[in-house]
């Protein structure tokens, strides 16, 4: 059975999440759907990551397996034929080995938070933003996310309801970049790391906004990672604004 593997955009509004769910649409179902229209027999594909509901996709990878040698490009637009209406696009295939995983594969996951700071209601951007009403001081925002960059316990900064074994993660890089838009000045949080604790991205830019707000001051965000409490936690941010943006393999399936 050849493998395939599979980049994914989606936009995260109308799903319950990436994960398949019984009476809930999901990303994971929707394509699994399209995949019983090329191919007869049920469909199971496994993903680099999970996203929440509301949460998007610019660059998720999933592998599926199928009975016959498809031509990647005619596969992708197969597929893409299957999944309208739905907001999801396969944007490339690529045939890989069959022992190629999307997830076990995977060095790292990159993710964007957009963070849009305007008081008039988003129109455009409504749904793909998280809206502030005023402006942040980016500056002790960066100087507050150097503490958490490198090896540490993130306890503070995972759900409550995180399945991972341990709390503890290596956090790559963390950069903060202003961006002029049609719409309004946004804020872009660029994370990067092997593995992503359940929430840990919505944690993080939602504390750091309180930095960038003057509610809190730099410090107090080692502080709170050295805690290791959630009660230490900032507030944790909407999902609307959160962009699994890539995932890093030893090769790229797609190149």
């Amino acid at each position: 059975m050849p493998r395939f593997a599979m980049q994914i955009e989606y936009h995260g509004a109308p799903f319950a999440g990436w994960q398949r769910q019984a009476d809930q649409p999901s990303v994971q179902g929707a394509i699994e759907a399209a995949l019983a229209k090329l191919e007869p027999g049920p469909h199971t594909i496994a993903a680099a990551g999970r996203t929440d509901a509301g949460v998007h996709g610019l660059g998720q990878v999933a592998h599926c397996d199928l009975q016959k040698p498809w031509d990647p490009f005619r596969l992708s637009e197969a597929l893409n034929f299957h999944l309208k209406p739905a907001p999801v696009a396969v944007v490339a295939a690529a045939q890989v080995d069959e022992d190629w995983h999307a997830r076990f594969s995977a060095l790292e996951r990159r993710y964007l938070f957009r963070l849009l700071m305007r008081r008039p209601p988003a129109t455009h951007q409504a749904g793909l933003v998280w809206q502030v009403k005023q402006e942040l001081d980016i500056a002790p925002m960066r100087e507050a996310a150097k503490s958490l960059i490198g090896l540490h316990d993130f306890t503070t900064f995972r759900s409550t309801i995180c399945q991972a074994k341990s709390p503890v993660k290596t956090l790559d890089e963390i950069r903060i970049e202003e961006v002029a838009t049609p719409g309004g000045p946004e804020l872009h949080f660029h994370l990067r790391a092997r593995s992503f604790l359940h929430n840990q991205v919505r944690s993080i830019v939602g504390t750091l906004e309180r930095v960038g707000a003057g509610a809190w001051p730099p410090e107090r965000v080692g502080a709170a990672i050295e805690a290791r409490d959630r009660a230490a936690c900032g507030p944790v941010c909407p999902p609307e604004g959160l962009y699994l943006a890539g995932v890093g393999y030893p090769e790229d399936p797609f190149a």
